[in-house]
């Protein structure tokens, strides 16, 4: 995540040369990642679905 990023809520993955970005509402993500990577990325995503929107508020109030 970044300060200044618009809206709707997302962060961002990188691996090597590639690179993601993840709505945290819908779970849409945009890009492209190796197959395994992605799945990794997507599985801690599901974990820590709730903490990356409250961190999301928390950059959006703080920056």
């Amino acid at each position: 995540m970044n300060f200044h990023e618009p809206n709707p809520p997302h962060f961002h993955a990188k691996d090597g040369d590639f690179g993601i970005t993840i709505e945290i509402n819908s779970g849409i993500v945009e890009g492209k990642f190796l197959k395994r990577a992605l799945s990794m990325v997507l599985e801690w995503f599901e974990i820590d679905k709730d903490e990356l929107m409250v961190d999301w508020e928390l950059i959006r109030t703080t920056g």
